[in-house]
């Protein structure tokens, strides 16, 4: 069975006011005197944020006790700085980012000024092992059409500088600053996913390979594919449930490209990027574009083409059972979007949105 791992980031805040703080140097300086977690957690462009990363697991229910786990530990040892932690996309609250001390992040800051301040989002990646570049290339061409539908199901940050955005991931709208960030057009084998990486860091505007900010890429670091469209969530079980899809998509693609199933008549990267825009704007609230169609379609329509696409790999993973219930959640209890807005409209107060965000990343559950 293909391992999954999950990366996701943090917000640090302050647990009386909500707004963030930049504390991740103080945080990390207590996590590395924790011999369980000196690996684990990393620090991120922005002094507010932290990042962890699970173990490659088979098993999705102990990914997410891991999950939970690092959850759990993040808010320890922020909460020895006079932090806490929150699982939130954006900052619902106005906040003056702070840019982490490095080489790397303060060419950043020089190349694309203010794009590089206003990126303090929290993301969740999810990495699936492949046999080689030749099957992650394959997976890549073939998966491109179905990542705005986990954007939806993810979308976990309606506000941005103390304003709603009109959005459900306005993370998206964000990240999509990045030169390099986006959809692909289909690379066709692994010699021509190099070239045109290579090519795009020659052109000098951006810095290095690590800055192929793809929706889905090879990791450079290990031999998975990264899918890297969703927000950080709110609750637990939704990381598990992208994680669970993820694999879903890489293993019914490999299978397709083993037997030789071609790709689909590749969508163009316009249509591609209209379909993450519904989906970063609309969340599970709206239409999506079906992504056999790319016209628009009920997201609980589109949710289920999904798992139909998914059905045999998911029920091989033992995972149908779970991504079917947490789907069943998602629309009936809302995800970390309409959770937000809904409190927001209830109370008036985004710092109330904050320091509930903030007690159920701690929880790991609804």
């Amino acid at each position: 069975m293909r391992t999954v791992g999950v990366e996701e980031e943090l917000l640090l805040v302050d647990p009386e006011t909500g707004e963030p703080r930049a504390l991740s140097a103080a945080v990390l300086a207590r996590a590395e005197r924790d011999p369980a977690d000196s690996e684990v957690f990393e620090k991120e462009l922005h002094g507010q944020m932290l990042e962890f990363a699970t173990h490659p697991q088979s098993s999705l229910a102990k990914l997410q006790e891991e999950i939970v786990r690092w959850r759990a530990d993040a808010a320890r040892h922020a909460a020895g700085t006079g932090a806490a932690v929150a699982a939130l996309a954006t900052s619902p609250l106005p906040v003056s980012p702070k840019v982490s001390t490095s080489e790397r992040y303060q060419w950043m800051v020089d190349r694309y000024g203010l794009a590089t301040q206003e990126q303090m989002v929290c993301g969740c990646h999810v990495h699936v092992s492949v046999e080689s570049d030749e099957e992650g290339v394959a997976v890549l061409d073939r998966i491109r059409d179905w990542l705005p539908v986990l954007t939806a199901l993810s979308a976990n940050s309606p506000f941005w500088q103390g304003k709603e955005t009109g959005y459900r991931s306005y993370r998206r709208q964000v990240w999509e600053r990045w030169p390099s960030a986006g959809p692909t057009e289909p690379f066709g084998s692994p010699e021509e996913y190099h070239r045109r990486t290579d090519a795009m860091v020659a052109t000098g505007a951006v810095l290095d390979r690590h800055m192929a900010y793809y929706d889905a890429r090879l990791s450079d670091n290990y031999p998975t594919v990264e899918i890297r469209v969703s927000d950080v969530c709110l609750d637990a079980d939704t990381p598990v449930l992208i994680a669970a899809l993820a694999r879903g998509l890489v293993e019914t693609a490999a299978r397709q490209w083993r037997v030789g199933v071609e790709p689909p008549a590749p969508a163009s990267v316009s249509l591609l990027r209209l379909a993450a825009w519904q989906a970063s704007h609309s969340g599970l609230e709206e239409d999506l574009l079906h992504p056999l169609t790319f016209r628009p379609a009920p997201a609980r329509e589109v949710v289920g083409a999904l798992l139909e696409h998914l059905d045999e790999a998911l029920g091989e993973a033992g995972d149908r059972d779970l991504a079917h219930r947490t789907v069943d959640r998602l629309f009936t209890e809302g995800n970390g979007a309409r959770f937000q807005l809904e409190l927001w409209e209830k109370t008036g107060n985004l710092r109330d949105v904050v320091v509930e965000s903030v007690r159920r990343t701690a929880a790991g559950a609804p």
